[in-house]
């Protein structure tokens, strides 16, 4: 936060199986009424929620799913409550809703709305409702449509947040509703996350989160109901306290959820801050329309990709010394039906990034800070990248040449197909991506090249099917030296 502010001082790929199902459904065929609660506990670290007494959170993870996710940095956005909560609110990333920082200069919210306002209007006669502590979020972010916006004053804090919002709860008939508290951020900013104080901030905010959970139970139609409630975080901690920059602590965020289709005690990978957003549209029955250009998907909709079924075989570093031993996350070992062709690739170098490696964004992004990969928001979970920059960091012989081999996808001859992938590429001459599809078992043909910079996002490249074949498989081959990166996701041929 702004330094003038009061803030600134102040389990497996299984796991998404068993939590799938459309969440509609489930309310339609209970006949009851679906709401949502979304609570922002601010510059909360999930670590520390564990760590602390916080009985109530730890009752919503027993009961519900729990999502340990990470954010951007610059340049995309720092890691402030600007860019945050509006990526959480608008279920759009900071590129897409352009705020920044915490002045909101140049924001897109008439083109990205906040979530509620998205509630008004597909369905006006639902009732909204949000407060916060920090006023920007209710002044700023949300806008006049949402039915009742409150910016807590000062002198009441989160403890008028959380009275006003036990009260709403309590006596109105909200269907959307939207709670913002700061002191945990507030202690953070005070005393750093690994403090005393910032696990007795979470206790104190777990206990108004317990508060404002009892409402909703205690509501006398609440047997007619369908509750979605979600919390989660704006951005993290350091230990010695403050945030911005591109530690990996600074960059945690989670999801705590618990709804009909979300299996009690799971934990995730694939989730992501703008998937808040999309959730609470979906639980309320509002179509999500593609010219929205979302970036979040709903949570109760899980859409597991091949790399993601290779978490549990993520291996710690070898030659990578910044990253923390502990952390698993990588694998040359492709999933079933894929392959990597490295009969080209020059010997030696730094292990983790021999050829086409599948890692994660924890593993990946601490292996050199401050070179964009924090920028690699749209990739989920197990992604697969090429990185010649980092390979180089060790002895080698040769250039990096790599090619990622997809399964067989089915097509029908004759018509066209469409290609898509998740993709960020970064570059440096002489490196090159190029992405080739074959039919049927044919020679390679070129379709897309990259020899400039492309951020992250879904790529779509219509393909012609040759009348007769049955069959296209994908190849994306990385070629260059100590140059950059490039990350590929999400593949997947349609027609």
């Amino acid at each position: 936060m702004p330094s003038l502010s009061r803030r600134a001082f102040l389990v497996s790929a299984a796991a998404v199986a068993v939590s799938a199902g459309p969440l509609t459904a489930v309310a339609r065929a209970a006949g009851k009424a679906p709401k949502v609660l979304v609570i922002g506990l601010d510059g909360a670290l999930l670590q520390r929620i564990k760590d602390a007494d916080a009985p109530n959170l730890d009752a919503l993870m027993a009961a519900g799913l729990t999502a340990p996710s990470s954010i951007y940095a610059n340049p995309l956005a720092p890691t402030l409550s600007g860019p945050g909560w509006s990526t959480i609110i608008t279920g759009v990333w900071p590129d897409k809703h352009n705020v920044k920082d915490n002045n909101f200069t140049g924001s897109r919210f008439d083109r990205y709305p906040d979530f509620l306002t998205r509630v008004e209007t597909a369905k006006p006669q639902l009732v909204t409702y949000a407060v916060a502590s920090w006023a920007p979020i209710t002044d700023t972010v949300f806008s006049p449509k949402v039915d009742t916006r409150v910016s807590t004053p000062s002198a009441e804090y989160d403890t008028g947040t959380t009275s006003r919002a036990v009260a709403r709860l309590r006596d109105g008939n909200p269907d959307a509703v939207f709670v913002h508290l700061d002191n945990i951020d507030h202690a953070g900013h005070s005393y750093g996350a690994a403090s005393q104080q910032y696990l007795d901030a979470i206790h104190g905010a777990d206990a108004q989160v317990g508060q404002i959970v009892a409402a909703v139970k205690a509501r006398p139609t609440y047997a007619d109901e369908d509750w979605l409630i979600m919390v989660t975080a704006d951005h993290g901690h350091t230990d010695p306290g403050g945030h911005g920059g591109s530690t990996l602590q600074e960059r945690q965020t989670f999801l705590i959820a618990t709804g009909p289709t979300l299996a009690a005690g799971s934990v995730r990978y694939d989730v992501k801050m703008p998937d808040v957003a999309a959730s609470a549209l979906a639980h309320l029955g509002i179509a999500i329309d593609p010219a929205w250009d979302l970036d979040g998907r709903p949570v109760q909709q899980p859409a597991p990709d091949d790399f993601d079924a290779l978490r549990g075989r993520l291996q710690s570093r070898v030659d990578e010394t910044g990253i923390p031993a502990g952390i698993l996350g990588f694998t040359h070992t492709p999933p079933a039906g894929w392959s990597v062709d490295n009969s080209a690739m020059g010997t030696g170098g730094v292990t983790e990034w021999r050829g086409w490696s599948f890692t994660t964004d924890e593993f990946w992004t601490q292996a050199q800070r401050d070179q964009n990969r924090e920028c690699n928001v749209r990739a989920r979970n197990v992604f697969a990248v090429a990185d010649g920059d980092e390979w180089n960091d060790k002895a080698l012989t040769g250039t990096f040449d790599s090619t990622l081999v997809s399964p067989a996808y089915p097509v029908t001859g004759g018509r066209t197909a469409t290609l898509a992938y998740t993709t960020y590429y970064r570059q440096e001459s002489p490196q090159k991506g190029e992405v080739l599809v074959s039919y049927d078992g044919a020679a390679p043909v070129s379709v897309r090249t990259y020899t400039a910079d492309v951020p992250s996002r879904t790529e779509t490249v219509t393909l012609q099917v040759p009348a007769g074949a049955t069959a296209a498989r994908v190849r994306f081959r990385y070629t260059g030296g100590n140059n950059w990166y490039w990350v590929v996701d999400g593949v997947r041929i349609t027609q």
